[in-house]
């Protein structure tokens, strides 16, 4: 088997320059096979790879050499390994793929995302996974995972052994492939000339020595002149690493800073460096051993002196107005419990992958190809849970001690049947565990072969995707903490459930003492409330294709290239989750109804291929290429995309290019049709919050009331609720529902580059290639799930308030002033996002060996979005997590059969976050004083960030390869910030950043 020897971690720029025209890909003569350049070996590669024609991604028109107008790179089985990286999956969430562009992959153990818990997905240019189509081989992955929002596909099914080139295309293509390719494709290309066997195994091992990471894999191939048959086997099993793992995740602070040249913790509670900073319930911490009381005199744990608390610790001996307990604060209550740093930091995964494809040909149907591809693979992953349990005693009850047992801490809540609530026992129960296994199969068989004219070929093909997925989570259940807290005294210090004639399984609570505080509670009791809930989730796709293409007639450039097809498809989503989930019986977890929805397309499709001139003064290649898809879909109905794109290289090595298109994307599935879902939003959030109003001294200042504050505080009052003294006491319930019954409809988009390409010929054995290009992709119609915040302010500063009508339909207020908010998917967002791409190639002969050196930069411009109308753009670019400059720079000497490489991978440092974070999106006025206090007193700004790679290959006989090396080589941290952006540790929350710190890896491959 031939390999490439393009040795860069990530990405090959000089395909993407390479490939830029036809007239700049061509391979090198044998003559010249000396000093033949690595890009030259790829293009030969891709050539080879293929029986007479190539089709690149981005284009259905087969050609003879590895060509397209527009830019696409490339990433090789050579890079992924020499890389570091382990599995395809990593390396395209990648800096070198994504460019800066935040990706869902294992560090959101512990959030809701789509695809559920383990599932990793791709999304490029920062429009998100749902706009970025992926296929292998040519043809699209189906969604895969757990829970009803199956939104994209997920990288984990994807071989890595078989690979043998992923090509990305950084610009839309639906006019191409259909819906989906808005922000760009990726296409996952495997080897086709495999033969014999080869053994392929890595290891990836962290300094730390936790999330330990190993993969193995066989692939074959055989076949004669007629069948060809080509598979893999492999299974990839990477260890937990622990939130205690990692240094940067040991002291989570709260991270204020006394002013802006302080440094972060300089403001916080305590002394810089002193541990008590460490997890509080600013940042990683959690209120536990703590009980919740109406206010009332105690002796302050750090004070000593009395004082009115309304939370307190339990302390033998304690006097004061609450003996047995002393009173304490924000900062020195009980919040941290070393089990919760056994949460992962980066959750664990097994995969084991099939991949088998084959083709025979015939003698008949135009000397017909048959061909077949089947991909298996089973993904097993899971996450653990720290849990804070609020056990709410009954006002009344007689398992709260008489001192406590009238008074009233809270209105009633969903554990209390019906009652109020006397007192609050904020618990620390331990780690729970949740548990994923999803099922991914797509089969497809075809037959390929000539046409009825001279150099036409027809491809007819049928397939189809299951995904069989499984959720489990262990969850407490509100009907059963409800049961245990309602009891009677049967005898002195002997309590039972009330409901225990019709309910004999029921287990009483504990009583409100020292020890269920502390978390001490009785195994019986534990086991009664927390259950294991199952959910399943079922995901069909079927296709079928038609297509054919061939030259029309002949031109001065060469012959006119023409494709016509059609294409069918249909999806199913059945998602189900446990009953107590359909029930809402969950507590403190997110519950879902069943997600269940169908939806089917029929396309028509042509593209056409136009070398007009070629060998011309000022011409030395000019060509144009358009492509044109009429869609209609069952759910929204009928529409068209186009696409057109030009080349001119005015001389040899010097050319300009262009492209402009519209794309669309139908709604998923989820969006469609996704069971109400509920979550969580703090009980802060409530726009008649008193905390949300002005104070000055710690008492109400309306005097300080901005317009809006004034229109809101009017409006809390026409309800009854006064802004000045109402306390949202309970946290607020979101739910989101699909958009189907509301006439959810596709987004739209057009996309337009230009750039130029300048490839001068230095010498035989040396090579220099550059290119620059403007990119600007504008989407409208977006489909957008409102959040719970922006319903509930739009309701409440509302000029026209009125409590049932607008946004306020979407809120519930009950009798308890508890919130609820429903939302659902509407098409109301643009996204704009700009930029340049700049690509640098330069390779020579180096001491009797090949150096070569790559460098890749984008330059975002805007990434600015809104979600109604009336909104103005808010431009996020180069705020935190959201990068305007992202780099890749790779160095590779080969000599003789020993390959050194260097990486770098950066971006820039953040600015303007504050600023972003205080524009009103409604009138762009900004809160200058907000704006001011965030920029001084709190660390929201990260510096750049630079990751550094190194490795070097030994081969042996191309029987026995050999790779070494390092991944984060300087063990660069991610920074740290205040806990004003969601945090680990006090690291932002972005895929950006290495988690894992140094890792080591070794990569062996034999050949047989």
């Amino acid at each position: 088997m031939k390999k490439s020897r393009l040795l860069v971690a990530g990405s090959v720029v000089s395909l993407a320059l390479f490939a830029a025209s036809p007239s700049y890909a061509q391979t090198v003569p044998a003559s010249n096979d000396a000093v033949q350049d690595d890009e030259d070996e790829v293009v030969q590669e891709a050539t080879e790879a293929s029986s007479d024609a190539i089709v690149v991604t981005g284009s259905r028109i087969r050609r003879d050499t590895f060509s397209t107008i527009e830019p696409i790179t490339v990433v090789t089985a050579e890079e992924i390994t020499q890389g570091g990286f382990n599995s395809a999956s990593d390396a395209l969430q990648s800096q070198a793929v994504t460019a800066g562009a935040g990706q869902i992959n294992n560090f959101y153990g512990g959030f809701v995302t789509a695809g559920g818990t383990g599932a990793n997905t791709l999304g490029l240019r920062n429009l998100g996974p749902a706009r970025t189509l992926v296929l292998l081989n040519g043809r699209r992955l189906a969604p895969a995972g757990t829970r009803g929002n199956v939104l994209a596909a997920d990288l984990n099914v994807l071989p890595t052994a078989i690979v043998e080139r992923i090509e990305v295309l950084k610009a839309g293509a639906s006019s191409i492939y259909g819906s989906d390719a808005v922000a760009g494709v990726v296409n996952i290309i495997t080897d086709d000339k495999l033969r014999g066997l080869t053994i392929d195994a890595q290891v990836n091992v962290p300094e730390v020595g936790a999330g330990v990471d190993r993969r193995i894999a066989g692939t074959f191939g055989f076949g004669d002149d007629r069948l060809s048959v080509i598979g893999s086997l492999e299974y990839r099993k990477r260890n937990a690493l622990r939130l205690n793992d990692r240094e940067f995740t040991s002291c989570p602070i709260p991270g204020f800073r006394l002013d802006a040249n302080s440094p972060i913790g300089s403001d916080d509670p305590f002394p810089l460096g002193d541990p008590r900073n460490c997890f509080t319930i600013d940042n990683g911490g959690v209120t536990i051993n703590t009980l919740g009381l109406p206010s009332r005199s105690a002796i302050g744990r750090t004070s000593g002196l009395p004082g009115t608390f309304n939370r307190f610790v339990p302390s033998a001996g304690a006097g004061g107005g609450t003996p047995g307990y002393l009173g304490v604060g924000t900062y020195d209550r009980d919040s941290f419990d070393p089990a919760s740093q056994e949460e992962e930091l980066i959750t664990p995964v097994e995969t084991y992958t099939g991949f088998l494809s084959g083709s025979y040909k015939t003698d008949f149907l135009g000397d017909a190809e048959i061909y077949g591809e089947v991909l298996a693979t089973r993904r097993k992953s899971s996450s653990l849970l720290y849990r804070q349990l609020s056990l709410d005693y009954l006002q009344g009850s007689p398992l709260v001690p008489v001192a406590f047992r009238n008074g009233v801490f809270a209105a009633p809540v969903n554990t209390s049947s019906g009652q109020n609530v006397a007192a609050r026992a904020f618990v620390g129960f331990g780690l729970t565990d949740s548990f994923q296994e999803v099922d991914y199969v797509r089969a497809g068989v075809g037959v390929r072969g000539d046409f009825a004219f001279e150099g036409w070929r027809y491809d007819a093909y049928v397939g189809k995707s299951w995904t069989d997925g499984t959720y489990e989570i262990e969850s407490f259940l509100i009907d059963r903490l409800a049961n245990s807290l309602n009891v009677v005294e049967t005898s002195p210090g002997v309590f039972r459930c009330a409901s225990q004639a019709s309910n004999p399984s029921c287990v009483a609570a504990p009583p409100l003492n020292a020890d269920t505080i502390g978390g001490r509670l009785p195994q019986a009791f534990r086991d009664y409330i927390l259950v294991n809930t199952i959910g399943n989730t079922k995901f069909r796709e079927s296709t079928a294709s038609f297509n054919i293409d061939g030259p029309l007639f002949t031109l001065p450039g060469g012959d006119v290239q023409l494709a016509l097809g059609a294409e069918y498809r249909k999806q199913r989503i059945d998602d189900t989750p446990d009953e107590n989930s359909i029930r809402g019986n969950l507590l403190g977890l997110t519950a879902g109804t069943p997600t269940r929805g169908t939806d089917n397309v029929k396309e028509v499709f042509g593209e056409i291929f136009v070398p007009l001139i070629t060998d011309r003064p000022f011409f030395q290649n000019l060509s144009l290429n358009a492509s044109v898809r009429y869609t209609d879909y069952a759910s929204y109905g009928s529409d068209i995309t186009y696409k057109a794109a030009g080349e001119w290289e005015f001389f040899r090595g010097f050319g300009i290019r262009g492209s402009y298109g519209t794309s669309y994307r139908a709604p998923a599935l989820s969006e469609q049709f996704l069971g109400a879902t509920s979550g969580f939003i703090a009980a802060g959030n409530d726009p008649c919050d008193a905390d949300n109003f002005p104070r000055a001294n710690g008492q109400p200042n309306p005097g300080a009331y901005t317009p809006a504050q004034q229109q809101r505080a009017a409006n809390c009052q026409s309800i009854g609720l006064d802004p000045n003294t109402f306390q949202q006491n309970n946290g607020i319930t979101s739910f989101t529902r699909g958009g189907a019954e509301t006439g959810l409809s596709a987004e739209t988009s057009r996309n337009w580059s230009v750039g130029a390409v300048l490839q001068p010929r230095i010498s035989s054995s040396t090579t220099l290639a550059l290119a620059v290009d403007y990119f600007d992709i504008k989407v409208s119609n977006g489909v957008s799930a409102l959040g719970g915040t922006t319903i509930l302010n739009r309701c409440y500063n509302d000029p026209d308030f009125n409590p049932s009508e607008g946004f306020c339909r979407f809120v519930t207020r009950d009798s308890n002033n508890i919130l609820s908010v429903t939302s659902g998917f509407v098409n109301l967002s643009q996204d704009i996002v700009k930029g340049y791409e700049f690509t640098g190639r330069f390779a020579t002969e180096l001491f009797g060996g090949r150096f070569t050196l790559n460098a890749n930069l984008t330059k975002y411009t805007e990434q600015s979005d809104k979600t109604f109308p009336e909104e103005i753009l808010l431009d996020a670019n180069g705020t935190l997590n959201v990068p305007d400059w992202v780099g890749n720079f790779d160095a590779t000497y080969r000599t003789g059969p020993v390959t050194f490489r260097y990486g770098v991978s950066w971006f820039d440092g953040s600015s303007g976050t504050a600023l972003y974070n205080q524009t009103s999106r409604t009138t762009g006025v900004v809160n200058q004083g907000n704006v001011d206090l965030l920029n001084e007193f709190y660390q929201i700004e990260v510096p750049d960030y630079f990751q550094h790679s190194a490795s070097v290959q030994f081969n042996v006989n191309n029987r026995f390869e050999m790779t070494l090396g390092v991944r984060n080589l300087l063990d660069k941290d991610p920074p740290k910030v205040t806990t004003y952006y969601t945090t680990i540790g006090n690291a932002p929350l972005y895929s950006g950043y290495d988690y894992t710190g140094r890792q080591w890896f070794v990569n062996t491959n034999f050949k047989f």
